[in-house]
This record gives structure tokens, sequence and C-alpha cells, in this order.
């Protein structure tokens, strides 16, 4: 499966020579999970094993939760608190489908941090970084519309606003919004087809996070220096490289645990803690919610969207230039599905030919700066749209194009950077001789090889 050379499963029975010659699956799971993995990798590799348990958990979840659910305006939320006090364990379900969003988004959000941080989306992983961002929007749309499910006052009133900036789009904008909704407004239509959708698109996130891991299986794994796994011969890339089991199997296990240990406690003791109160108040389309709040994972692009006000300058000119068709709401619009196309640039839009953060010192700058900015947009994102907070969502989402557009390739034209190891074993031995000195001990032999590195 990989590139990188390595032992290859050979059956030693006839029935499973047999099998191997007509359905080689031992064989594909034992090149799975015996890859060759970079020895170096730290603790921020943990995320991929989170996320497939937060996929395995909501489809899981889902599936039970569909066989009570009712996806009619008149019974949906009746449905829901039908699920809550009656079915045997229905409302420990349902907090973990709707927690489990949560954990997803924040173990997605950390797995993207990293895989910006130390280069994974440079050549040869661009693709593995577009497949990536296509599940993570297909992510959003999926939690989009499952939010709407309940029916509460919260998912209609942020239906309502969603799918009405699809009617700022000039031309054709009311007839896109009446094609989503299924009719002019958010109604039984809506909650049909969000439901459909909401229960068929993780199953295509499944499809495309096999691909994903075939992906990355067949180019290789990234680590913390950006060095490549030698491949001259299986002797040197065993220098770089130990096998996914069972050293970073154990490792992701352990840090799985503790992980659920936390999710656990939040589902068992404050479920609610990230939800919105006004949700479990029946949608009414007659009564506005004081405020209309979408879940936190949308926050940063809902404070972009609204920070282009009718009169903030770039709104002023390109609605001029464009004779009106352009207003601020459609330029909010652009802005935010904007944001997330510059994001999934990443690898063309970065010039350095060091892949890894770790040398790159001006790089770390403002790569922390622009983390420092996604959690003040989340944060301002939550607040009214209106005084500092419009201030503070503009100077957030200048700063979040420019980094994208203009700071990645400028630092590839003018950073110094400095000089990673030679190979993946340099960095693992300097990095047991460091732990060594801090724990006080000194090495008189030759550096162990098959601990991996923390």
């Amino acid at each position: 499966m990989s590139g990188i050379p390595h032992d290859h499963y050979e059956p030693k029975s006839n029935a499973g020579k047999y099998m191997h010659r007509r359905l080689p699956i031992i064989g594909l799971i034992y090149d799975t999970i015996m890859i060759p993995t970079p020895k170096n990798l730290n603790w921020m590799w943990i995320w991929g094993i989170v996320l497939v348990f937060c996929l395995v958990l909501q489809i899981v979840t889902g599936i039970v939760l569909a066989m009570h659910y009712t996806a009619d305006v008149n019974m949906a939320f009746a449905s829901v608190e039908h699920i809550m006090r009656n079915v045997n364990g229905g409302h420990m379900l349902r907090y973990l489908h709707q927690n489990g969003a949560m954990l997803f988004f924040l173990a997605v959000y950390l797995h993207m941090a990293r895989s910006m941080y130390y280069g994974s989306y440079k050549t040869p992983r661009e693709i593995t970084w577009i497949i990536g961002m296509l599940i993570y929007l297909l992510m959003m749309a999926t939690a989009f519309m499952g939010y709407v499910l309940p029916w509460g006052q919260m998912s209609f009133w942020g239906a309502t606003v969603i799918t009405g900036l699809f009617g700022a789009v000039p031309g054709i904008g009311d007839m896109l919004q009446a094609w989503i909704l299924g009719g002019p407004a958010v109604d039984n239509a809506a909650l049909t087809r969000f439901f459909s959708l909401h229960y068929l698109l993780p199953f295509v996130i499944l499809g495309l996070v096999i691909v994903h891991v075939w992906a990355f299986h067949t180019t290789g794994n990234n680590n913390p220096t950006g060095v490549e796994v030698r491949r001259g011969s299986k002797e040197e890339a065993e220098k770089d490289t130990l096998p996914f089991w069972p050293y970073f199997v154990m490792k992701d296990l352990f840090a799985l645990a503790v992980i659920l240990a936390l999710f656990w406690a939040l589902v068992a003791f404050m479920p609610n803690f990230l939800g919105h109160t006004d949700n479990y108040i029946e949608a009414d389309p007659l009564v506005t919610p004081p405020e209309i709040v979408p879940e936190w994972y949308f926050l940063p692009f809902y404070a972009i969207l609204r920070a282009f006000t009718s009169d903030v300058w770039i709104v002023i000119a390109v609605n001029w230039l464009s004779f009106g068709i352009i207003d601020a709401t459609f330029f909010g619009v652009l802005a935010m599905f904007g944001a997330i196309f510059v994001w999934a640039l990443m690898p063309w839009l970065d010039t350095s030919s060091v892949r890894s953060g770790r040398y790159r010192p001006m790089f770390k700058m403002f790569f922390w700066v622009f983390i420092v900015n996604f959690v003040v947009l989340t944060w301002v994102g939550a607040m009214p749209a209106e005084g500092i907070y419009t201030t503070i969502s503009l100077i957030g989402t200048t700063y979040w194009f420019a980094y994208f557009l203009v700071i990645l390739p400028w630092l590839g034209l003018s950073e110094k950077a400095t000089t990673p190891p030679a190979t993946i074993e340099e960095d693992f031995n300097e990095s047991i001789r460091q732990q060594m000195e801090r724990s006080g001990k000194t090495s008189s032999g030759p550096e162990p090889e098959r601990v991996p590195a923390e």
C-alpha cells in the first residue's frame, strides 16, 4: 500500500493462500496496520483515531435515533421529546450524538492545525489535503442539517438565516433558495430533505475518509521534521520507521481513552453546556429569538459573514463597480465561502521549500497569530453584530485572508529557515538524548530505536 519498502502479508496455510488469491482482505488489513510509520510522531498525531471514533459514533447513534424520529414539522419536536423521555436510553443516545458532533469538530480543527503547522499539505500530499477539505465541507453541511432536525427555535431560525443567504445570489437567488428548501420558506419539505441528506452524507464522509486514509498510506505519513522516510531499501526505511501496530495503535488508544473520559464527563454531567436553551422551545415562525446563534464550530465563518456591512469601504467599492449587483449580504456570503476556499489552496499558496513549521521562525509567529485570530472570530461570532464586535470581526477577517493570500506566499520568498535534520532517525535519536538528559540519565550505548518518541 505504501511506497515505503516493508514486509507484506504472506499467508502460510493452504486455506490462507486460497483466500489471499481470491479476496486479499487479510493482506489489506495487515498492510494497513503494519504500515511503516515515522517513529518521531508526537502527540498531535492522535486526532486521526479520535475522528474515526467520532464518525462511527455519529453513524451508529444516528441510525438508532432515526428509528424514532419523525420528519414532519407538526411532530418533529415531539418525536425528539419522545426520544428523550420514553425510548430506553434515548436521552443518552441523543446527548452522545449531539456532543459527539462537537467533539468531531474540535478534533478536526486540531487535526487541521497540526497539518498546517507541520506542512502536511505540501508535496506529495496536496490531494490528501483537498480530500480532507471536502470531508470538512460535508461535515459542515451534515451538522447544519442535523441542527435543523430538533425543530426548536434555534433550529428553525438558524435554517431560515443560513438558507436565506442563497437568496442573496444575484439573478438566481430566489430560485436557488426555493430549490434548496423545496418551497418558498423553511417548512415541511425543507425538514424532510434535510433529514434525508443528514442521514445520507455521513456515509459519503465515510467513503471519503477511506480514500483519505488510502491517500496518505500511499504517500507515507508526514512527521514533525517534514523529512521524508528513506526509501532506498527496507533496511534504511526501518531506521526511520516503526510498524503502526503495536507502537502507534497503543499510543492512539491511550490518548483516545483520556479524551473519552472527558467526553463522557461532559455527556453525563453537563450535556447542554455548549447548546442553546432556545432550542428547547418548539419552532414558532411568528416569534423571532433575540439572537440567532449557530453552533460554536460555525462561529468563525459566521463572524466573517457578518463582518462586511454596507458602510465598509470595500463593500461600497465592489457594489459601485458591480453596478449594485453585489451588495453587503452577497459580499458577506462570498467572503464566508472564500475563507474556506483559500484555506483549501494552502498547498499552492505556501511557497516555502521547508515543510515543517518547526524550522520556520517567522512562520511560527504568523501561525500562532492565525490560531488566536480563529479563537477571536469564534468568540465574536457569538456576539451581537454591532459596535466593537463588527470592527473586531472585520480585523479578524482581514488577517484570515492576508494570512493565506499575502503572508504565506511572502514567507516562502523572504524567510530564512533553519536546516531540518538529515533523517528522521537523527531527529528521533536527538529526542531520546534530550529526554534522558531531562531525566538525569546519560547514554552509554547505542540509541534505542524501538520506542516511539513522545
